[in-house]
């Protein structure tokens, strides 16, 4: 039976296999089969724009409407005029390691939030999901998940592997939807993190502050923190996932975006220059969009 499908037969889907075949040899047990990933880039798409930020763009559009003096300052400008270069640029620059515009992006998020229930939330986001269009595969996001990323989650979890997404994306964000999208409980979602307090009319809500970032060295931070275990495979796509995969003890896998095939992933190696450069030297197993996956979304 052909249980990666979408994957072609190549050095990626067999290190996959050899892989998870010689668990049992080495007696791995299931408890140690912790398996974590990566969402934006790794799970679903991230062009033209990271998820959460299609959802936050609307938001500062309408908070700029309510209060125009908004307009003038960014990322709400962005959201107004619909000139994004100021965005893009300062996410590059993140994953470059400068933070400089960092700060404001933050400040805008959590204002979002701020005193709003974790339910009013979780309602607000399925909305979007319910509604919202991938920006140029013009279909819904549950339509924008890479299928050779979701058959891996499934055979893992046929090999006994339980599996946790570790994203830099913000973890209540993700929640609406990974159970449906990817079948991964809300439970097993690490994420960064809005502040959250108990209020007297026994709700929990939003902070006016951002709890931490889940990037970079706070991913094996959280992993540890979330699950208590090192995991034995990981997998990733940009810089910020590097120390993920190094605090991986066994399989790391490092998705490529190189399909140059028109398949609607478009090609880029912004943001993941330093960890293409390291596969070799880290032994980081290179996944290829254009040279491995078959099939890169659901039909």
């Amino acid at each position: 039976m052909n249980v990666l499908p979408s994957w072609n037969h190549g050095s990626a889907r067999q290190a996959i296999e050899t892989f998870v075949s010689d668990l049992d040899g080495r007696g791995v047990p299931p408890e140690q089969r912790v398996a974590v990933f990566d969402n934006d880039g790794t799970l679903w798409a991230e062009k033209p724009m990271p998820t959460q930020l299609h959802y936050l763009l609307q938001q500062w559009a309408a908070a700029a409407s309510a209060d125009p003096t908004l307009a003038d300052e960014q990322p709400y400008a962005a959201a107004v005029s619909g000139d994004y270069s100021w965005l893009g640029a300062a996410i590059d620059r993140h994953y470059a390691g400068d933070d400089s515009d960092l700060g404001a992006i933050v400040r805008a998020i959590v204002r979002t939030t701020d005193g709003m229930s974790v339910e009013d939330y979780e309602a607000s986001v399925a909305d979007f999901y319910a509604k919202a269009q991938h920006l140029t595969l013009k279909k819904p996001y549950s339509g924008a998940v890479y299928q050779p990323m979701i058959e891996l989650l499934r055979y893992l979890e046929s090999n006994g592997f339980t599996c946790y997404i570790v994203s830099g994306g913000e973890r209540d964000f993700m929640r609406p939807m990974t159970t449906e999208y990817y079948g991964i409980p809300p439970e097993r979602v690490i994420g960064s993190a809005l502040g959250l307090k108990y209020t007297d009319d026994a709700t929990v809500r939003y902070g006016a502050e951002l709890a931490f970032l889940d990037d970079g060295p706070e991913k094996p931070v959280r992993i540890w923190s979330r699950i208590g275990r090192r995991p034995i495979l990981a997998c990733g796509n940009s810089n910020g996932d590097v120390q993920m995969l190094d605090y991986t003890s066994g399989l790391r896998l490092l998705v490529h975006h190189d399909d140059d095939t028109g398949r609607g992933d478009a090609p880029y190696d912004k943001g993941a220059e330093a960890a293409l450069a390291a596969a070799a030297e880290k032994g980081f197993t290179v996944v290829s969009i254009r040279d491995d996956w078959a099939t890169v979304f659901p039909s």
